[in-house]
């Protein structure tokens, strides 16, 4: 079947649609463009100066070289497709957010080391102290609600270490054999790489392992979860939408909706442990901490002294002054969305289930959208324009499942943990006999 015979169907009902479509095409082609963790990304060298001089005593302030990346054209380019975009169409306006956030990404790019960075990281992935109309609380109070509810469920320093005695090489075969079965229509790669600066990150065709990281069994539960089931599904999914390709790029407004489903569908398989609970938390509160003023130092201390190890502890405080100023105030912001998108998809899930919606699960899998992208593109999936997601997670297929883990959590969270220990139990039970007059 040809192209033009592809749009024909959804394009006879809605001749606006074509114009669309093509407008589809030049966004995607400027989008590609704009490549922002390629351009703020740390050399694995500097972590070995850094950690070499803070365990000699005299610790210093990295000094990353990464300049600010000029996007003119491409900005000109963005500008001048939003002027054309009808945006009193559905498609029009998500095509039209979708080049915004292209030209503020792009721009931030520009802007890297001043506070113009921070101030569009802000609108792409949010501020920890920003407070939505509807809510009494910030993000980054419920990042701290977070670490208290979690200190009062386990003390962080009784936490059993859990092993990573896995190679790179033996992880990466066992990954391989878990996803190879749910990407059945694609060939999706896994490859060792020791300049990464995570210890993974997923593309459409590739999910990068640093190959010099030593992995745990949990790890494994994670990245299938959160990395292959989520970011590379969504990304082929988006890929393979027969008519509007941007559904198949990683837009940067989408990021909070993304990072919150992938951290979503770790906890409603119970893959999400608390100690990595715990670390997305406290991101949250030092992005926070690094907005207010401190510089990459005092950040490193605040990890190190929530029990992160100086390994883990430099690579949390180096995501977030990536293109940012390492002596405080201007950062990357991209830090605080896990939590924030994870409640945002919390109560979007919620919301549908609850207004009979649960029709609305499978389109936040359909490609790279934002929640009210799925509420604002649904019609479209009915009439043929947007094809429903190839790959959807176990867990996503049956939402009954989903309602009754939400529900069980709501319910529990109103028993009070403070108002006993572990001997109440016996109490009870003896206080049940004596009470009962037969004993």
């Amino acid at each position: 079947m040809n192209a033009t015979a592809e749009i024909a169907s959804p394009v006879q009902n809605d001749p606006a649609l074509a114009r669309l479509i093509e407008q589809d095409r030049r966004l995607v082609a400027l989008g590609r463009k704009v490549c922002v963790l390629k351009a703020i990304g740390w050399p694995s060298s500097l972590e070995d100066h850094f950690l070499a001089q803070w365990r000699a005593g005299r610790p210093e302030l990295p000094q990353p070289a990464t300049p600010p990346v000029y996007l003119d054209d491409t900005i000109a380019g963005l500008r001048e497709l939003m002027a054309q975009i009808d945006r009193r169409h559905p498609i029009g306006r998500w095509l039209y957010k979708t080049a915004w956030s292209y030209a503020v990404a792009a721009q931030m790019l520009g802007a890297i080391g001043t506070p113009e960075f921070t101030r569009c990281s802000a609108l792409l992935y949010g501020r920890p102290d920003y407070r939505y109309r509807s809510q009494d609380i910030t993000n980054v109070d419920s990042a701290r609600e977070v670490l208290t509810i979690t200190d009062e469920l386990i003390d962080s320093r009784l936490l059993p270490e859990v092993p990573s005695d896995i190679p790179a090489e033996e992880f990466a075969r066992r990954l391989r054999e878990r996803i190879g079965v749910f990407f059945h229509h694609d060939t999706v790669q896994v490859v060792l790489d020791p300049e990464l600066s995570s210890k993974a990150t997923a593309g459409s065709r590739r999910i990068s392992l640093r190959a010099t990281a030593m992995f745990s069994e949990r790890d494994l539960e994670q990245l299938v979860e959160h990395e292959a089931f989520i970011h590379t599904a969504t990304l082929l999914n988006g890929m393979h939408q027969p008519h509007l390709h941007a559904l198949g790029i990683g837009a940067p407004r989408t990021t909070r909706v993304q990072e919150g489903l992938a951290t979503f569908s770790e906890i409603v398989t119970g893959a999400l442990d608390i100690a990595r609970l715990r670390r997305i938390a406290l991101r949250v509160v030092m992005v926070k901490h690094a907005l207010d003023g401190a510089d990459f130092i005092e950040v490193f201390n605040g990890f190190l002294d929530a029990g992160q190890s100086e390994v883990e502890s430099y690579r949390s405080a180096s995501r977030i002054f990536r293109g940012g100023n390492v002596r405080g105030r201007v950062c990357f912001t991209k830090d605080g969305a896990y939590l924030e998108g994870v409640m945002l998809v919390h109560v979007f899930v919620r919301k549908a289930l609850q207004e009979g919606r649960a029709d609305l699960l499978p389109m936040l899998f359909a490609g790279r959208l934002t929640t009210a992208d799925v509420i604002e593109l649904a019609p479209f999936r009915d009439s043929g324009l947007i094809a429903p997601p190839l790959y959807v997670p176990p867990w996503a297929r049956d939402p009954q499942r989903v309602l009754a883990t939400m529900a069980f959590s709501t319910a529990a969270q109103r028993l009070r943990l403070d108002r006993l220990d572990l001997q109440r139990f016996v109490e009870f039970e003896d206080e049940l006999i004596e009470e009962s007059g037969l004993g």
